[in-house]
């Protein structure tokens, strides 16, 4: 219970800080519109495996921009203050779910904003936005891990561009197979495989977190 109530307020203090200078979600925002809209005007009109390839692009470089900055915000004397008030299965787990929680977000917009300049006709929709739905937590999972590992050292993008690259590729590539499914409207069953693979990934890579952050924690 001590632990669920720092989670809580740890997250209600992200959003609390996030909602007053609103510099980070605009600027993300900016990118997504901005990329969709350079996409768009560079290929007007493009076939369905162009369309979702284009998607995932935007949306992972989206979420790199988002949660890269997880813990470069958070100063050593800030840190040093939730290490008196929190443990780091607290922290580490508020973050995940704060940034769960921001690409749910910008991954929701994202799609609006891409379904409406480039039209392109889903055969089964609620399947692609729980795809959506899955790659975003995914992301924010395995770039919250990573940004916590980068931060310890330095924050160093190639060490983050690194330890990120072996976990994301397959990640990507089931996401497009499934997704593309779901443009084809296939019948479900057919990406039942996938879908439980990224939700393993998901769940083995916030475990991980778990486990490992608190030995960086004492660092």
């Amino acid at each position: 219970m001590q632990t669920l109530k720092a989670v809580r307020s740890l997250i209600h203090k992200d959003i609390v800080l996030e909602w007053r200078s609103k510099y980070a979600i605009n600027g993300i925002l900016l990118y997504v519109v901005s990329t969709v809209f350079v996409c768009y005007q560079a290929f007007k009109s493009v076939d369905p495996t162009t369309w979702n390839a284009l998607f995932w692009i935007i949306l992972l470089f989206a979420s790199v921009n988002a949660i890269n900055k997880s813990f470069v915000q958070e100063s050593r004397d800030r840190q040093l203050y939730y290490y008196t008030i929190a443990s780091a299965k607290a922290v580490i787990l508020s973050k995940v779910i704060y940034n769960m929680l921001v690409m749910l977000l910008l991954s929701s917009i994202a799609y609006l904003v891409y379904s409406i300049i480039f039209r392109n006709p889903l055969g089964d929709p609620t399947l692609y936005l729980a795809v959506v739905a899955l790659g975003a937590v995914g992301f924010a999972a395995v770039f919250t891990m990573v940004a916590a590992i980068s931060a310890k050292a330095g924050n160093n993008s190639t060490l983050m561009a690194i330890l990120s690259f072996p976990i994301i590729i397959p990640m990507l590539l089931v996401l497009i197979k499934v997704s593309k499914n779901a443009m084809d409207g296939l019948e479900r069953s057919a990406s039942y495989d996938e879908l439980m693979v990224l939700l393993a990934i998901n769940i083995i890579t916030v475990a991980i977190s778990l486990l490992l952050f608190p030995y960086l924690w004492r660092d």
